[in-house]
């Protein structure tokens, strides 16, 4: 290894951080048929977008739950579609269910 490469700049560029996230995601429980995961991207955005709506009101609050909203939708499709196990397939289908009533209600009240 070069000393280029052992600088704390190389350890913060995004390839290097991008890869691992991408390890720190692929953790899950129990390792022969994972129930529990590192919580991906889209998963990430919707909890963070759900509490933030918590602390705003107005547009604010409806632009962030709106946010929350369809960061939860995506995280559910990527779970239908390409979960690991049918466990976590059906772990999206639920999710995408509640999301279609939750919006529903929403537009609806």
């Amino acid at each position: 290894m070069s000393v280029s490469q052992s600088t704390p700049e190389h350890a913060l560029a995004p390839p290097v951080l991008w890869a691992g996230f991408k390890r720190l995601t692929e953790l899950s429980f129990p390792r022969s048929f994972p129930i529990v995961q590192f919580p991906n991207l889209p998963l990430i955005v919707a909890f963070a977008a759900a509490e933030a709506s918590r602390f705003t009101h107005g547009t604010g609050h409806a632009y962030t739950l709106s946010v929350a909203y369809l960061a939860m939708t995506i995280w559910a499709y990527e779970e239908l579609a390409n979960g690991v196990n049918w466990f976590r397939r059906l772990l999206g289908l639920t999710y995408a269910i509640v999301m279609v009533v939750r919006v529903a209600h929403a537009v609806h009240p």
